[in-house]
């Protein structure tokens, strides 16, 4: 069994809203020693909201950092203090202009450990409910709300790239919970 890396210095590179970007001379477990970047995240959590019809409820957005529209399950950063419970029910709402009345947690999960220390915290959200006055919307966010049956939603899960890795895992592991709720 290796011992964790030792940090040996460490410097802030950028501190922005939301992310810190610091750079580490570390000694690996190995012995040898090198220089790695990294995010420091908040952490986040992401919601698989189901209707009661069996549809999937995703949102269209617009991301900046691939300059395009992709599909995804409602999600959000956390707020400092912040539980996870509450970050998602405060995205669902905001994203989709839903309330879920049954929650169940699909677990954790880093989500890009090359680069960043975020940790994802995955739910199951259903009896939703339509809100007659929604949140308001975050004022950078381009959204539009659109359903998907389990086939629709594994089609575009297996052959694009027009829906984001967390959630195709949450989709995943919506799956499973679901086929082991239902025996």
């Amino acid at each position: 069994m290796s011992n964790p890396s030792q940090v040996i210095r460490e410097r802030l590179r950028f501190q922005g809203y939301k992310y810190t970007f610091v750079s580490q001379r570390m000694r690996f477990p190995n012995g040898k020693e090198g220089e790695r970047e990294y995010l420091i995240h908040p952490g986040g959590a992401v919601v698989v909201p189901m209707t009661a019809a069996g549809k999937f409820v995703c949102i269209r957005q617009y991301r900046f950092a691939v300059a395009s529209y992709i599909y995804e399950f409602p999600a959000g950063t956390l707020e400092p203090g912040e539980h996870p419970d509450a970050t998602i029910r405060r995205e669902l709402e905001e994203e989709t202009g839903l309330r879920a009345h049954r929650w169940d947690s699909l677990g954790q999960f880093y989500l890009c450990p090359g680069y960043s220390d975020e940790i994802m915290y995955a739910y199951l959200a259903r009896d939703l409910e339509v809100l007659d006055s929604p949140p308001d919307k975050d004022e950078d966010e381009d959204i539009t709300v659109v359903e998907f049956s389990p086939a629709e939603l594994t089609e575009i899960a297996r052959f694009g790239i027009d829906l984001d890795s967390k959630s195709i895992t949450c989709f995943w592991r919506a799956q499973m919970f679901l086929a082991a709720e239902n025996g």
